[in-house]
């Protein structure tokens, strides 16, 4: 055990906004141990949404400026700056262009460096030209720059090894759960049909991702206008980033299925866990990209029994608590939508229990928080020189 009394982190990140990497630092300083951890946030671009609420928990939370897309030198500097103003002991990265940054800002100011990986998918569509070189870039260095690489998922760390990332470096992290904030409520099944104005006895499969390519909300859409076709007493809810009737090729597709008045499309919420509560389905539909599903997890802590596509580790997540077909297979879906939905209540709610409780045993914020500061502390442990009495 390191023997540093309070241990002074700086987690940077690429951006701030609603994203899943993003949620999981949130949640990982939520539940830091600040009797032993010192931490702070630095953004290379805006602080965001995410980063007001973790800015809520006491941490200090600030922005390098720097614009998405557009290399600063004088972002890095500004970085080794403040490293070496406030001291650092550790420095925890997440996302690739962070990676590479508090990669050398780590070497040039002496303070060991953890990356972390939160994608599963390398392809030339999943990215832009600079955050590929940037990809190549951190493989070139990870021998010599991390002391360790923390990867959300076991589908991503064999991914990124197999691209030629330092393999003896990695450990499997994954994404952990608030079992407090994200709880079973039966209140809500009432009250969310009520607020959006559907039957109280509608079913409501749920979908919680922001509109992107990976996410594949044509396959879900598609899926749903299967469905409607069997059982037109279904509804379905999604919320997100750019879900809403302003997005006119969502908008299309579900003109398009014949399932306008069954849809809700909600944007951005602040509050998915009572939304996630009144669902009697949780599915996800991604195509690619998906490491560790942070939606799928926080309904399975609802409660609530998912159907997710066979993308990353989310076949892995949900065990045998739900349902896993293939990506972008839209009739395969609505099928396993429909298997959960002709259950009794009283089976969809046993199995939704058994989804809560594996959270509970595997993925629990609390014991995963802890995961993080093992690896912090033996990484210091490495670091005699910088300890303190």
């Amino acid at each position: 055990m390191s023997k540093l009394s309070h241990i002074k982190v700086t987690h940077l990140i690429t951006s701030l906004d609603l994203g899943g990497a993003q949620t999981m630092l949130y949640k990982l300083l939520a539940h830091t141990d600040r009797r032993m951890f010192d931490p702070e946030v630095i953004s290379m671009l805006e602080i965001g949404r995410i980063g007001r609420r973790i800015a809520d928990l006491g941490v200090p939370v600030h922005t390098l400026g720097m614009q998405a897309g557009v290399p600063n030198p004088a972002g890095v500097g500004r970085l080794i700056g403040r490293l070496r103003k406030r001291r650092q002991d550790i420095i925890q990265t997440w996302m690739y262009h962070a990676d590479l940054i508090g990669g050398v800002a780590g070497k040039l100011t002496g303070v060991p460096v953890v990356w972390g990986i939160h994608q599963s998918d390398l392809s030339r569509e999943g990215h832009p030209v600079l955050t590929r070189y940037t990809i190549h870039a951190c493989r070139r260095l990870s021998r010599r720059v991390p002391a360790r690489i923390i990867c959300c998922s076991k589908v991503a760390s064999a991914l990124h090894a197999s691209l030629g990332y330092a393999a003896e470096k990695m450990v499997v992290i994954p994404n952990g759960f608030d079992l407090t904030a994200f709880r079973p409520d039966s209140a809500m099944r009432l009250k969310i049909r009520r607020e959006l104005d559907m039957p109280d006895s509608a079913s409501l499969v749920g979908l919680v991702a922001r509109f992107h390519h990976q996410k594949d909300h044509h396959n879900f859409v598609t899926a749903a206008g299967i469905v409607h076709k069997r059982r037109p007493d279904i509804h379905f809810m999604l919320c997100g980033d750019d879900v809403s009737w302003q997005n006119h090729a969502l908008v299309a597709w579900i003109d398009e299925a014949g399932i306008r008045d069954q849809c809700r499309l909600l944007g951005p919420r602040d509050d998915i866990a009572r939304l996630l509560a009144a669902l009697d389905v949780a599915s996800s539909s991604s195509c690619t990209g998906e490491a560790f599903p942070m939606a799928v997890g926080e309904a399975m802590a609802c409660g609530v029994p998912c159907v997710v596509t066979d993308v990353g580790d989310s076949a892995y997540l949900v065990g045998d608590t739900g349902l896993v077909v293939s990506p972008r297979d839209s009739a395969a879906l609505a099928n396993a939508w429909l298997k959960l939905l002709e259950l009794s209540s009283e089976n969809r709610r046993e199995l939704g229990l058994a989804a809560r409780t594996r959270v509970q045993s595997e993925f629990n914020v609390t014991t995963i928080a802890a995961r993080y500061e093992e690896v912090y502390h033996s990484v210091l442990d490495r670091q005699p020189s910088r300890f303190t009495s």
